[in-house]
């Protein structure tokens, strides 16, 4: 289904000026390029949100000053952020705040995919179910009046405060926009991340997920250096420096490298604060930022707008390093090979990745199981 006529179906329920919110996916990616071809990402019809549960928050707001319904999209991933704020917010036996969420189904069942998705993916539809949000599955078969009497379908919901879903699969909506997603920063992610594992030394390593984590991989394949240093943290978004964090505090003799990504420090970025309150001196925090959701296409995250690094100070990290070049970053990262302090640094990164970017060959169990080892080789 063509987005343009997607948008169209949509109006009865959302009027002709819709109000969008959420978290980019990249099942999503043609109804994101059309948001931000459209709206941009500063008016007041469309907000990139920190997570899904923020999202769902700010879409109430708009519910409470319109009397309008919302749309919320997000990865399926990001259901899990939706649950408090849908069954004690949302709800119709709490406020009864109609939304209409869209939802990418990543790991549908029978859909190859990767492993953080594949039980997320199961769970998909009996999450909606669990939280009575009625829902339908758009398909590259479902036709226009199918979707249109779900619409009507939704609008009689809304009616009684209730919100609706729809899950939308791999290639159901087709893009007309092409948006241009750009950055002016000089360094690329790939590079940072390889001086980050040169001045890490066997220092173990937790990264993000998304391309940084991918690009590590491949890093330590081409030096022929093994995996059992890095742990990848392929899912859970935005929980890589709590998992570097808990490490840290249980290993006080061995320096701990958390590698970040911008989008994924806004999602919980109330770690942030638990990481400088704790002040662990043997943690290194390194934020590639890059100012976008870049792994699922480029859409602009809020982190453009603000200075990480004064989070950082205000946070309570000791010791917070900036670098936009390279010389800036070998200089930061030596700096935080010699620290004893809690020690957070931004590299600033532009948009560029590998069109020929593989993925971990290892499952996840077999990342975990040699990680463990490592760290207890470690003492």
């Amino acid at each position: 289904m063509k987005i343009s006529e997607f948008f169209r179906i949509l109006e009865p329920l959302t009027s002709n000026e819709p109000f969008f919110t959420g978290v980019p996916d990249s099942l999503l990616k043609p109804l994101c390029d059309a948001l931000f071809a459209t709206f941009g990402t500063e008016g007041k019809r469309h907000v990139v949100a920190a997570n899904e549960g923020n999202a769902a928050a700010i879409a109430a707001g708009y519910h409470l000053a319109t009397g309008k319904v919302p749309v919320v999209y997000m990865q399926n991933s990001g259901e899990g952020n939706i649950v408090n704020p849908a069954a004690s917010l949302l709800h119709e036996q709490v406020y009864a705040v109609p939304s209409l969420f869209l939802v990418g189904w990543r790991g549908e069942p029978g859909v190859h995919d990767e492993p953080q998705h594949i039980y997320q993916g199961v769970i998909t539809e009996r999450l909606l179910e669990l939280l009575e949000i009625e829902h339908t599955v758009l398909s590259k078969t479902t036709s226009i009046e199918e979707l249109s009497a779900f619409i009507a379908r939704a609008c009689a919901l809304a009616k009684e405060g209730k919100c609706a879903a729809i899950v939308i699969k791999k290639g159901a909506l087709e893009g007309e926009f092409t948006p241009t997603y750009a950055s002016e920063n000089a360094m690329v992610r790939e590079e940072i991340v390889r001086l980050i594992a040169e001045a890490s030394g066997g220092d173990p390593i937790v990264s993000t997920t998304g391309k940084a984590s991918r690009e590590l991989f491949e890093i330590r394949e081409k030096r022929g250096e093994g995996h059992g240093m890095d742990f990848l943290t392929v899912g859970s978004m935005g929980h890589a420096s709590s998992i570097a964090l808990g490490i840290a505090l249980e290993k006080p003799n061995v320096r701990v490298w958390c590698v970040d990504g911008d989008g994924a420090v806004l999602m919980h970025m109330g770690a942030m604060a638990v990481v400088g309150a704790r002040k662990p001196n043997n943690f290194v925090h390194v934020v590639v930022n890059n100012g976008a959701h870049e792994t699922v296409g480029g859409m602009p995250t809020a982190i453009g707008k603000v200075d990480l690094a004064k989070i950082a100070e205000g946070c309570g990290y000791p010791l917070v390093l900036r670098a936009e070049t390279y010389e800036e970053l070998n200089e930061a990262l030596r700096i935080a090979q010699n620290s004893n302090q809690l020690t957070f640094l931004e590299a600033r990164a532009n948009l560029f990745s590998r069109k020929d970017l593989g993925r971990p060959t290892t499952t996840a169990r077999q990342n975990k199981a040699d990680f463990m080892e490592y760290l207890k080789n470690l003492g």
